[in-house]
C-alpha cells in the first residue's frame, strides 16, 4: 500500500499480453500514507471506469475486462470488484488476485507464525501491521468498511469467476483460504492454487519453482 510501481511487474505483463493476447492497464494508483484508504481504492476503480469508457477506441470487449494484482494489488482488486458489483458496474468477469491482503486485524494463525524472527526476508506479521496503519490512516478501527478489508465483507455473492493462489509460507495463507471458502459458499466460480513451501513475493527471488507458477498465472 505504500510502497512500488506499475512497472515492477511488467515481465509478467509482457507474457501476458504477447501469450494471452490481452490488452494490459496498470493502474498507477496513489500510495500510503500520503494518500490513505479511500484513495488508493478510488483510483483503481476511476481507472476501471475509464478502460470501460473507452473500451471500444482500445480495441476491446467492454464486457470481457479481468482485473488483478498481487499482495496490496489483490486486495485492490478484490476491492474493486467489490465496489463494481456493489454500484452496478463496469462489468468485470475474471479477477486474479494473488497472496492478496485481505484483514487488517493480521490476526490468523499465519501471522502468529510468520513474524520478523520467523522469516525476515519476507512479508511478515510486522511488517503486515506497518502497512495497514499506512493505509487505513486515521480510520478507526472497529469502523473499517470491507472496501478497505475485504475479509470482512459478509456477502461476496456477485463477484466475478476469480483465479487465487498463496504460498504455504505466506503471512497471507489463512485469510486466502478463508476467502476462497467464503468465495465457493457464494457460488462465486473459483480457482485457488496453495503452491508449496514458498513464502509471499517469492517470484521476485528466481527459484526453481518461480518460472512454473508463473507459467501457471498465464495459462
Amino acid at each position: 500500500m505504500s510502497i512500488g510501481t506499475p512497472e515492477m511487474d511488467d515481465g509478467m505483463f509482457e507474457r501476458f499480453a504477447t501469450e494471452a493476447g490481452l490488452i494490459i492497464a496498470s493502474i498507477e494508483y496513489r500510495l500510503a500514507p500520503e494518500h490513505p484508504y479511500p484513495i488508493p481504492l478510488e483510483d483503481c476503480y476511476t481507472g476501471l471506469v475509464w478502460l470501460a469508457n473507452n473500451a471500444k477506441r482500445l480495441g476491446f470487449d467492454e464486457n470481457q475486462i479481468a482485473i488483478g494484482g498481487a499482495s496490496a494489488g489483490g486486495n485492490l482488486a478484490i476491492s474493486t470488484a467489490l465496489m463494481a458489483r456493489d454500484k452496478g458496474g463496469p462489468n468485470i468477469f475474471f479477477q486474479m488476485p494473488l497472496c492478496p491482503m485481505l484483514n487488517y486485524k493480521n490476526n490468523a494463525p499465519a501471522n502468529e507464525e510468520f513474524t520478523e524472527d520467523a522469516i525476515p526476508f519476507s512479508w511478515n506479521r510486522e511488517a503486515n501491521a506497518f502497512a495497514w496503519n499506512q493505509y487505513l490512516g486515521n480510520l478507526e478501527r472497529d469502523k473499517v468498511p470491507y472496501y478497505a478489508s475485504p475479509a470482512l465483507a459478509e456477502d461476496l455473492r456477485g463477484l466475478p469467476k476469480t483465479y487465487i493462489a498463496v504460498g504455504e509460507l505466506d503471512v497471507f495463507r489463512d485469510e486466502n483460504l478463508d476467502f476462497v471458502m467464503r468465495l465457493c459458499q457464494a457460488a462465486v466460480d473459483v480457482e485457488f492454487h496453495l503452491y508449496h513451501g514458498v513464502f509471499h513475493g517469492f517470484e521476485q527471488y528466481g527459484l526453481p519453482s518461480t518460472k512454473k507458477v508463473i507459467d501457471e498465472y498465464v495459462r
